[in-house]
């Protein structure tokens, strides 16, 4: 009787054994020929991106207003001023020769001043006398006149040399920080045209702003007081938050594309953000909440009439989701307060495959919502969470080159793919 057992144990076995490795040959070469994705729940968000430079909320730069060489600097590269502090100083030199010549000039003015009062004086006694004819009188006159309008011109260059010579001294105009320094000691500026830059003081860095670009497609969708999230190079893994503040009418034209500058306010009091970084902004411009969303990719996969034959089934539909939807029957037919109409607008049909228990390629229409770029909303009566969809084909070779799947062209496999 044990001979017996043993004999039938060798026998089945191995039978047993090469109907489960054949079953599972079978099963693995058509289940490992799809690439699967999820179908997952969460938070979406849709946003239109563009690119910026952060700038402090107020820069002043500070100039001179008289020309000559500089003499002094009493600050440096991000050194904090006050108002009214002395940062630089231009030689004063010619400003003060200018000024004791001006008041030479009203020396003399108001000494011929002085004679030509006298002069009328003793000329209106004579004519109040009748011993001077009325030419000789007001040519005196004339002659006074012209001599306190000399002493008034000469007064007037007097002020104008001394104010020249206070713009020898560089004060700051605001409390800040220098951001730049374009001139060292024995550097002659020239103020014959414009003021040279001299420095350019922030005002406040704990407040910055963000110039983005938007483009003209996406200008309609960004508001004021909008929520913005932004990175920046230096610091690639964190995100920084910020708000619409502006948007600005003024349109500039970049090879031919009209773009519109965005002002978006950011909060620097941690001191990382700095004047000029590049900063990559993302707008939200609609949000979901508690959502199925599914990769791009298995919206955008196809099977070619190759793969429906080898699966022995023909691409029966299940019922097609209507447009009103869960995702459009929120209250008011919002997504977190975005207008309905326009959420409505952005709302479209797709189709997804899988396979079925039997084994089957079977499709889903769903109604597609918003989308972040990777990831898309959906929602349909045959979806649910965890729900494995198809989003492409393994390349041939991974999982036997015999099998029918495996052998679409390169463009069949991109389209459905990532």
């Amino acid at each position: 009787m044990r001979k017996t057992k043993i004999l039938i144990a060798a026998i089945v076995l191995p039978l047993f054994l090469a109907g489960a490795w054949y079953i599972g040959r079978s099963d693995g070469g058509r289940g490992s020929s799809y690439r699967f994705v999820e179908v997952q729940r969460g938070d979406l968000q849709a946003t239109v991106s563009a690119t910026g430079s952060l700038n402090a909320v107020t820069t002043v730069q500070v100039g001179t207003q008289v020309s000559g060489q500089v003499a002094e600097i009493h600050v440096d590269f991000n050194d904090p001023v006050r108002k009214g502090q002395l940062i630089a100083r231009i030689d004063p030199t010619l400003a003060r020769q200018n000024v004791r010549d001006a008041e030479a000039t009203v020396g003399r003015s108001r000494a011929e001043a002085e004679q030509a009062r006298r002069e009328f004086d003793r000329s209106k006694q004579l004519f109040d006398n009748e011993a001077l004819s009325v030419s000789e009188y007001e040519t005196a006159q004339y002659q006074l006149d012209v001599a306190r309008a000399n002493l008034a011109s000469a007064e007037l260059n007097l002020e104008r040399a001394r104010q020249n010579l206070s713009y020898t001294q560089i004060y700051a105009p605001i409390d800040g920080i220098v951001v730049e320094r374009n001139v060292d000691v024995g550097q002659t500026v020239a103020a014959s045209l414009s003021a040279p830059q001299l420095f350019l003081i922030a005002n406040d860095l704990s407040q910055m702003q963000i110039l983005a670009s938007v483009d003209e497609s996406d200008i309609g969708q960004i508001r004021q007081g909008q929520p913005v999230q932004f990175t920046v190079q230096a610091f690639p893994n964190e995100f920084f938050a910020g708000m619409v503040e502006q948007v600005r009418l003024q349109s500039t034209v970049q090879e031919n594309v009209v773009n519109y500058t965005v002002v978006v306010g950011v909060d620097n009091r941690a001191g990382k953000l700095l004047p000029g970084m590049t900063a990559t902004v993302d707008f939200e411009v609609q949000t979901a909440q508690n959502v199925l969303m599914v990769p791009n990719a298995a919206l955008r996969f196809r099977p070619t009439p190759e793969m429906l034959a080898a699966a022995g089934a023909s691409p029966g539909t299940t019922a097609p989701a209507t447009r009103e939807s869960a995702w459009a029957r929120r209250p008011n037919g919002t997504s977190n307060g975005a207008d309905s109409a326009a959420v409505r607008g952005r709302s479209n049909t797709a189709t997804i495959w899988y396979v079925d228990a039997a084994g089957q390629l079977v499709t889903a229409r769903v109604t597609t919502g918003i989308s972040d770029g990777i990831m898309t909303e959906i929602d349909g009566p045959a979806l649910r969470e965890g729900m494995q969809v198809i989003a492409g084909v393994l390349q041939a070779g991974e999982n036997g080159s015999n099998n029918p799947f495996n052998q679409e062209q390169p463009d069949r496999r991109a389209r459905g793919g990532f």
